[in-house]
């Protein structure tokens, strides 16, 4: 199959994806569009959930094996759509629609990809794709819940619109609720231990703190107090104070070391809601990395986070559009990012599994 017959059908199937509903957890349409068209193109593949995944023809198990997942799922269009978000239409060289650029385009590309090499033998690596649920709101319905059915993998390649540089690092997500405990009295009384006042402590701490260790790729471990909620009354001391702090770990702590140094600084209780959304990264030296180098391509730290925090594997977060445009109105993706995007592709994974 020629690049151009892949980068036409690439297209093609985007469009009825963007004309296809996919919000987070409500899948079921595009994962019929995606099954069909596995079924179409004779690729032997597996559900569970709105997850799909497939491997290669020739299959070896004694060989290491090379992920390409991306998501299907999109958040749900914002307020200032000027365009119909369900309608493919093309103008001026760009394809607009809700998921074209996150992560359609590069979905779409990477299913190419496998499609490329799907029937080639003598392969370094097997190649194994995922087609994922739940992507936009971390949920536990998608590349997590597929993820020991997979079998060993060596390396994963994240699709998410990076301009097809290489981000060879990720931060991770821990969100933590802060509980600050005080007690009740009357406001016009020396009465009362004010809840307010013991929290305001804990979030200095939270503004000012510089963790020791810096990520070369990522820099600073980054906390941001987001929310704040207490009292009742006016003159009602409170005896509660609780707030939320997000909390963007790079690569050079994990969560739980993270969390072990906040919880000895801060007096309030500290709740995360998940220490599941890892960072990650894959060394420079990485073959993948290097063809990519020398291609002329850019590495660099992403402060975004996608599913590349649910494997503990080596992985490369790379893929066609801009970052930029995830999640903003009348969203869109150039044709011709799709079309060179799966000829990188190609020529990156070519250096690696040939």
């Amino acid at each position: 199959m020629t690049e151009n017959t892949l980068y036409n059908e690439a297209v093609e199937l985007l469009k009825r994806l963007i004309s296809t509903p996919s919000f987070s957890k409500e899948e079921a349409d595009t994962f019929k569009i995606l099954c069909d068209f596995f079924t179409q193109k004779g690729v032997v593949f597996h559900t569970k959930g709105y997850n799909i995944w497939a491997y290669n023809k020739y299959f070896d198990a004694n060989k290491p094996t090379l992920l390409l997942n991306s998501h299907h799922d999109t958040v749900k269009p914002n307020k200032s759509y000027t365009r119909d978000p369900f309608s493919p239409d093309v103008e001026d060289g760009k394809l607009y629609g809700l998921g074209s650029n996150d992560a359609g385009g590069c979905l779409v590309s990477l299913i190419a990809i496998f499609l490329h090499f799907y029937e080639a033998q003598n392969l370094k690596y097997n190649i194994a794709i995922a087609t994922t649920a739940e992507e936009e709101n971390s949920g536990k319905g998608g590349l997590e819940s597929i993820i020991k059915e997979l079998g060993k993998l060596d390396f994963a390649i994240i699709g998410e619109p990076t301009l097809m540089d290489l981000a060879i690092a990720e931060k991770g997500l821990l969100v933590l609720d802060c509980y600050a405990k005080g007690k009740s009295g009357h406001a016009a009384r020396d009465e009362g231990d004010n809840a307010i006042y013991k929290a305001l402590k804990d979030i200095q701490w939270f503004q000012n703190y510089r963790f020791t260790k810096q990520s070369e790729t990522l820099g600073p471990v980054k906390m941001t107090v987001t929310i704040i909620n207490a009292g009742t009354l006016h003159n009602v001391v409170p005896d509660n104070c609780t707030f939320t702090v997000d909390v963007r770990v790079t690569d050079a702590y994990s969560n739980q070391d993270v969390l072990k140094i906040i919880r000895e600084f801060v007096s309030c209780e500290v709740v995360p809601r998940s220490i599941r959304l890892k960072p990650s990264s894959i060394p420079k030296e990485h073959p993948i990395v290097q063809a990519g180098i020398a291609m002329g391509k850019k590495t660099y730290g992403s402060p975004t986070t996608s599913d590349q925090s649910l494997l503990d594997i080596p992985s490369l977060k790379c893929g066609p559009g801009d970052s930029a445009r995830s999640h903003t109105a009348d969203e869109f993706i150039y044709l011709e990012e799709i079309e060179k995007g799966i000829a990188d592709y190609i020529q990156m994974i070519n250096q690696v599994v040939k």
